[in-house]
């Protein structure tokens, strides 16, 4: 399997849904799972954040491929308007889309699949982990995994919901998913974090929790 270095994600194009997607990815020598970003809130695959935490996941042997979930033309839009980061069908579709395409590229071949999701990409990874029952593991990381709605009951991957202890609001909203899901789940509340996890150390956190379930989790497929 060829590896690209981890600290120059290789750019890529994701012919998805009749649309083309730009993403980058990283991956290590004898990666044992890739894990696919899930970004929301008007972020896409340049978020300094969710890249901080690939190169993390990267570090612990797992590859990640961070992509737009919306094209340019869908981003001048949802700029404006905000509305398409709250459409969570149609993030659901493009990330199970962008699985599939994963699952045709040679070099990844035999990798177990995860999802990281944050803010409104959270719900549409697990509504799509609900519909692609081999995800093997799924975080979220200042989600909003209430608006995946029914799809929450579905849920088989292993998942783990991280939230800032300061972000009162989205705190509550996933400690009612959490009641909602009946896979192996769990929340972890960083201290003192908010909704962005500025913080000093907060961000740290979540990349260390993740590498952790991921590692954990996500089995390579046989």
């Amino acid at each position: 399997m060829r590896a690209s270095s981890n600290s120059h994600p290789e750019e890529v194009s994701l012919n998805v849904e009749a649309v083309r997607l730009q993403g980058l990815l990283r991956l290590p020598p004898n990666a044992s799972a890739l894990v696919l970003f899930a970004h929301g809130s008007g972020s896409g695959r340049l978020s300094p954040r969710n890249n901080y935490v690939a190169e993390r996941l990267g570090e612990s042997g797992l590859a990640t491929l961070l992509f737009d979930l919306l094209t340019e033309k869908e981003e001048e839009i949802d700029a404006l308007t905000a509305e398409l980061r709250f459409d969570i069908p149609l993030l659901t579709d493009r990330l199970v889309a962008a699985t599939m395409w994963t699952l045709k590229q040679q070099r990844l071949e035999g990798l177990a699949v995860g999802y990281f999701g944050a803010s409104t990409g959270a719900a549409a990874a697990l509504a799509g982990a609900a519909r692609i029952p081999t995800i093997a593991a799924v975080v979220s990381r200042g989600g909003r995994p209430d608006l995946a709605g029914a799809a929450l009951a579905q849920v088989r991957a292993a998942t783990l919901l991280i939230v800032g202890g300061d972000d009162r609001e989205v705190l509550a909203l996933n400690r009612k998913a959490l009641a909602q899901l009946s896979c192996e789940a769990r929340l972890e509340v960083v201290p003192g974090a908010t909704h962005l996890f500025t913080e000093p150390g907060a961000l740290e956190q979540v990349a260390s929790l993740s590498a952790a379930w991921f590692t954990s989790h996500a089995e390579p497929r046989m």
